[in-house]
C-alpha cells in the first residue's frame, strides 16, 4: 500500500503546485500509516533524490524526453501501470491543467473514485471524505470515496509546501512507450512569466484601465512584488492583454495570497474565478462596484492616481531607487 504523487514539471524545471502535492500526499500517508512515493514522467535537470525532503520515500521515473509534454494518453497507461506495480491506494494529481487531462482518464483506466479541487487532507475518522469547492467556490462539500483505489486532484495553493529532510531512492521504470492516437504537432508557450496557477501575488487589470497602452504601471508593480499579471475578460476580448491572462468563470481560476484588482467592476463571473484568494484588494473610482463587496481592503479612487502613489511607496518599502 502506498500513496502515489503525480510530479509535473515543464522546460526541465519541476512546478510548485508539484510540491504542494508532495507535501499533500506525504501527509495523507502519514495519516493512513503507508509511505508516500512520487511518479515523473521525462526529464528534469535537477536531482530528483532530494525531493525526499518533502516526505516521499520513492520517486518512479520514466526518463524519455519524449514525455516532457503532455501526452494524456501516454501518461494514464503509464501511471496506471506504476499504481499497479507499487500497490498504491491512493493517487494524488494537481488541480492543474495536466491534472484536469489525466485525472478523469485514470479515474475511468482504475475503475476510482475521483475527487477533484480538493482543498484540505481527507478525513479519515468515517471513512475517506474529501473537501472541495463547488458552485464556483462559493460554497463546499464533503465527498466520500469508497472504491478501493482512490484519486484526489488538489488545488492549487490551498496546501502548503513543508520542507523537512531525507532523500529519495529513484527507481527507473523500463515501461515501453506505445505511439499514441492523438499526435502533438506543435507546442506554443509563455515564457519570461509567472504562471498564474503558481503565483502567490496577482496584479490584474480591468477596463478601468481604458486602453493597453496603460499598462506600464500595473506592470511595474507587479515586477515590484514578484507578482503574475492578469485581467477581466473585456480586457482579453478586447485584445489588451492575452488570453492566458483572463481570470475569472470563463478563463483561469486561480487562488494566490494576494490579489490586486484595478479597475475591475467586480462582476459575478470575474469573482467566481479569484474569491480562494486569501486577501484581495480592490481600487475602483467607482465606491457602489460590486467588489468591493468581496474585498478584504478597498481604494476608492482614480487608478491613475492611486498606482503612482502605490508603486512609490513599494519602492521605498523595499529601498529601491
Amino acid at each position: 500500500m502506498s500513496v502515489l504523487i503525480f510530479i509535473d514539471h515543464t522546460e526541465g524545471q519541476i512546478k510548485k503546485t508539484s510540491l504542494e502535492a508532495l507535501s499533500y500526499g506525504a501527509a495523507l500517508g502519514k495519516s493512513m500509516g503507508v509511505p508516500a512515493e512520487g511518479i515523473l514522467l521525462g526529464t528534469v535537470g535537477e536531482d530528483l533524490s532530494t525531493l525526499g525532503k518533502y516526505g516521499i520515500q520513492k520517486i518512479h521515473q520514466v526518463s524519455s524526453e519524449s514525455l516532457n509534454q503532455l501526452d494524456s494518453e501516454q501518461f494514464i497507461r503509464i501511471i496506471s501501470t506504476v499504481a499497479a506495480s507499487s500497490g498504491a491506494t491512493v493517487i494524488v494529481l494537481s488541480h492543474t491543467n495536466t491534472g484536469r487531462a489525466i485525472a478523469p482518464g485514470l479515474s475511468a483506466q482504475l475503475k476510482a473514485g475521483l475527487v477533484t479541487g480538493a482543498t484540505s487532507l481527507p478525513d479519515l475518522t468515517h471513512g475517506f471524505q474529501v473537501k472541495k469547492n463547488v458552485f464556483s467556490g462559493k460554497a463546499f462539500c464533503t465527498v466520500a470515496i469508497k472504491t478501493p483505489l482512490k484519486i484526489i486532484s488538489l488545488n492549487p495553493n490551498t496546501y502548503p509546501v513543508v520542507v523537512g529532510e531525507g532523500t529519495a531512492e529513484i527507481i527507473s521504470e523500463n515501461i515501453a512507450l506505445t505511439p499514441s492516437a492523438t499526435q502533438i504537432k506543435s507546442v506554443s508557450m509563455v515564457s519570461g512569466e509567472i504562471p498564474l496557477t503558481e503565483a502567490e501575488i496577482v496584479v490584474s487589470g480591468g477596463r478601468g484601465m481604458k486602453g493597453p497602452e496603460n499598462w506600464g504601471p500595473l506592470e511595474e508593480l507587479a515586477k515590484l512584488l514578484h507578482a503574475a499579471t492578469a485581467c477581466s475578460r473585456p480586457v482579453a476580448d478586447a485584445g489588451w492583454r492575452p488570453h492566458h491572462e483572463h481570470v475569472g468563470q470563463t478563463g483561469i481560476a486561480i487562488a494566490p495570497n494576494l490579489y490586486i484588482a484595478i479597475g475591475i467592476s467586480g462582476a459575478i463571473q470575474h469573482l467566481a474565478g479569484v474569491n480562494r484568494s486569501k486577501v484581495i484588494v480592490v481600487i475602483n473610482k467607482d465606491p457602489e462596484a460590486p467588489f468591493f463587496k468581496s474585498a478584504d481592503y478597498g481604494m476608492v479612487g482614480d487608478a491613475f492616481e492611486i498606482l503612482p502613489k502605490l508603486i512609490a511607496a513599494v519602492k521605498k518599502l523595499k529601498g529601491v531607487a
